[in-house]
């Protein structure tokens, strides 16, 4: 029996901010040991039995991050499957374009596991053991949910009440009194928010309590045009045909209506990880109750997780706050209103601050480039492109760019002419000139780019040619 793990990747991560940003998401955040939570997702959808490949629902603008991030910890060894979105729709579109996609390549027999990106399990042991017996009830016809043993009346989670591997109901998150019955009661679960079920059996059960997601979902499918290569496929949904699908979750529009549902009760370790307390938690605390991640000089400080990725943090006769440092953002804020923090995310959004969406190092399909300082009139960056990377041939209309290499070697098309430029050697581009940057060696180009002009904005920039397929 094929087992599919399905690594759904999305979302803005809003409560982890200033670290998750929207073009750099809570998956992507990286712990202590230096694995990111994606990466921690798909080893573990990967190192379970039978599984024939992966599945990734994500968007075109994290495709390659979340690319880089496999290549680490699979090195090609595992077939992927990229289903790519052009915006979000919620979990339900997600599940039916996975399900689909499995069917057509697997069989409807094939064995989905849905896997959110940004949750964490402690015991794969037991995660494989709650596995295995969902597989069995999937293989039986159920659509089967996990449910996490409460340990504490969380009003964050939903919850399911549950008899066995039957399911009584869904509840929606409770307020604090309620959740203090529900665990005393014992017949209640957290929600996880993972799933499992064969791909014809969700197919079937979709086309009769939601046949407007599965209808919008098998057109939009139809009308794409898929990427194919050794252990590799990619399709990029077709816009037009997805924004008819509804913006409704699995558990509304078919774990709510379904007489298949059942459930795995678990203790696995889950967490998932929705504020910067729950991510504080997995670091040791001091003898005075502070949680620290980098440099940090406290003195007369207790209760206080603080995050420092380069600067050092020091704090005096402060209790119960988070201190998360990077270089272009700070976040304050007392311990009791972690919650709270996607307002901050939200209010930047709202005034189109750069802020919410990337960090000062942003992540290109051909590498990253960082700003180091900008100013009235002119911006420098630190460019890395990956050996063999080329960036599109394009042209800007109000600004003019200096490169300078600093190590590697460079190909430059600049107008007419086509130069090949080694370490200290460097190039200027006018403003209105057509120009790319390659990396033809074997290992990173670094350069310095001085841009100059009366706007200098990410979005002055015409493309005419791509190999990644952006506009």
């Amino acid at each position: 029996m094929k087992l599919i793990p399905v690594i759904l990747c999305g979302g803005a991560g809003s409560r982890l901010w200033p670290v998750s940003r929207e073009l750099h998401p809570k998956p992507f955040i990286k712990l202590a040991d230096g694995q990111s939570l994606l990466q921690k997702a798909f080893m573990r959808g990967a190192g379970l039995p039978n599984v024939a490949e992966v599945i990734t629902v994500t968007n075109r603008e994290l495709l390659f991050l979340t690319q880089d991030h496999y290549r680490v910890v699979n090195a090609g060894r595992l077939a992927c499957s990229f289903l790519l979105e052009p915006f979000g729709r919620n979990t339900a579109p997600a599940v039916a374009a996975a399900a689909i996609r499995a069917a057509a390549a697997h069989g409807d027999d094939a064995i989905l596991l849905v896997l959110a990106a940004d949750h964490l399990i402690a015991d794969q042991a037991a995660f494989a053991e709650a596995v295995a017996r969902a597989t069995e009830l999937a293989a039986a016809g159920k659509i089967v949910t996990f449910g996490i043993r409460p340990d504490s009346p969380e009003t964050g989670y939903g919850y399911i009440e549950a008899k066995g591997n039957e399911v009584i109901r869904f509840v929606e998150k409770p307020d604090l009194a309620r959740a203090k019955e529900y665990v005393a009661s014992g017949n209640f679960l957290w929600n996880s928010g993972m799933f499992c079920f064969s791909a014809g059996n969700m197919i079937r059960e979709m086309a009769r309590v939601c046949p407007d997601i599965l209808g919008a979902l098998q057109l939009c499918m139809q009308k794409s045009i898929p990427v194919e290569g050794p252990g590799l496929f990619q399709l990029e949904l077709d816009a037009d045909t997805f924004v008819t699908a509804p913006d409704i979750s699995i558990d509304y529009a078919v774990m709510e209506k379904t007489t298949q549902a059942a459930v795995v009760p678990c203790e696995i370790g889950w967490s998932d990880i929705g504020s910067w307390n729950a991510l504080g938690d997995l670091t040791h605390a001091d003898q005075n109750g502070n949680r620290i991640e980098g440099k940090a000089v406290l003195h007369d400080s207790h209760n206080c997780y603080i995050r420092c990725d380069e600067r050092i943090v020091g704090a005096v006769g402060v209790n119960d706050l988070l201190i998360i440092d990077t270089p272009d953002a700070i976040l304050v804020a007392h311990r009791d209103r972690a919650q709270d923090v996607k307002q901050i995310y939200a209010k930047l959004k709202t005034e189109g601050h750069e802020a919410h969406k990337i960090h000062r190092t942003v992540h290109r399909p051909w590498g990253t480039y960082s700003i180091l300082e900008e100013g009235d009139g002119f911006k420098i960056k630190r460019i890395e492109v990956k050996p063999g990377a080329s960036l599109s041939l394009q042209m800007h209309h109000h600004r003019s760019e200096h490169w300078i290499v600093v190590s590697g070697a460079a190909t430059v098309v600049n107008g007419e002419n086509e130069l090949f430029l080694r370490s200290n050697e460097s190039t200027y581009i006018p403003a209105g000139h057509k120009h790319r940057l390659v990396n033809p060696g074997l290992i990173d180009l670094v350069m310095i780019e001085v841009q100059s002009g009366a706007y200098l904005g990410e979005d002055d920039i015409v493309r005419f040619q791509d190999v990644y397929g952006r506009a």
